[in-house]
């Protein structure tokens, strides 16, 4: 069925009348006042079952206060390197938990590489893997994500109470800035100046971005959140967007600790900064990521402290194959 300028009730319930169980809505954001709309819906056809669809979160988020009482809302992350094998042909795995990978990462690596090569197609999955448009073509998919940071930046973003359209180049220019940068610790004053965006405002623009899923703010563990605190590190929100934004000035260590904030948050884990290490998770495991060579020095007189180590089919001890943390979902 096809909406043309608004969801209607009334033709939703002619949908009804003629049989209609199930009513699809796909880009329900483009609609405007598509929240109530939504609610009429359900609250005047019960027997209709509503499956709606939308591709910007922020306009999502913002405007579904009105049914949490009446949807099962889910938000589709971009594919686990797990999702990735199985979407490219290469193997059908399934997820472990973070606590199984801490105690059993040996036997689980160990059942994995019975089967596959896993570091040739982690090298492609952090270059390509994460959006399923790969499917469609290699040539094309540098561009095809190039689209979607536009569509977002030009058009989701649009849709937020207080941003300004004429930042728009502003906003290009922040988000340059970040991806040849990270992980980036902000200097909001100089980051300000370069930008030509308020402090305050910009504070704001940082945390659009994330909403619209293209950073992870980090903040130190332990410390409450205000509206107004800047983070202290920044990440692009996941290693694929790095060839995107800036392919000249793609850093290994800033793929492997994007990979890993990505797989933990979408497998929902907190992640923190802690005194020691790079990465605190659910405020109770240490984890420094880095190469093979990689040692636990940093880690001294740390508890439950473990080393996320790239180029290792297998690990050792507290020493963990990175790319396994993308089976966790």
């Amino acid at each position: 069925m096809l909406f043309e300028n608004s969801i209607s009730a009334d033709v939703a319930d002619t949908f009804w009348q003629l049989g209609g169980k199930v009513l699809y809505i796909d880009e329900v954001h483009k609609y405007p006042e598509w929240a109530r709309e939504i609610k009429n819906i359900y609250d005047f056809n019960r027997d209709i079952r509503l499956i709606f669809t939308g591709s910007s979160v922020t306009d999502l988020l913002r405007q579904t206060g009105d049914l949490s009482r009446r949807a099962a809302l889910y938000e589709l992350p971009g594919l686990s390197y797990r999702e990735y094998l199985y979407f490219a042909g290469i193997a059908q795995l399934a997820p472990v938990t973070l606590e199984d990978i801490l105690a059993k990462h040996l036997s689980i690596a160990g059942d994995i590489t019975a089967t596959l090569r896993p570091l040739k197609a982690f090298a492609d999955y952090l270059n390509h893997g994460y959006y399923p448009f790969f499917k469609e073509g290699l040539r094309q998919f540098p561009f095809k994500l190039e689209n979607v940071v536009k569509m977002i930046i030009e058009t989701d973003l649009q849709h937020i109470e207080g941003f300004d359209p004429h930042n728009v180049r502003k906003m290009y220019q922040l988000l340059y800035i970040l991806a040849t940068n990270v992980p980036f610790k902000p200097n909001i004053s100089k980051l300000s100046e370069k930008t030509g965006i308020h402090r305050n405002t910009l504070i704001q623009y940082l945390q659009h971005l994330e909403r619209a899923r293209l950073i992870h703010a980090l903040y130190a563990a332990g410390r409450s959140i205000s509206t107004l605190q800047k983070p202290e590190k920044i990440y692009l929100e996941n290693a694929n967007l790095h060839f995107a934004l800036a392919p000249q000035h793609v850093d290994k260590g800033s793929l492997r600790e994007a990979f890993f904030v990505n797989q933990l948050r979408h497998a929902r884990h907190r992640v923190s900064l802690p005194a020691k290490g790079d990465f605190l998770v659910d405020e109770r495991w240490t984890f420094e990521v880095g190469g093979k060579n990689k040692t636990m020095d940093q880690l001294a007189g740390v508890q439950d402290a473990y080393i996320a180590a790239d180029d290792m089919e297998s690990g050792v001890l507290r020493k963990i194959p990175l790319w396994l943390f993308g089976f966790l979902y």
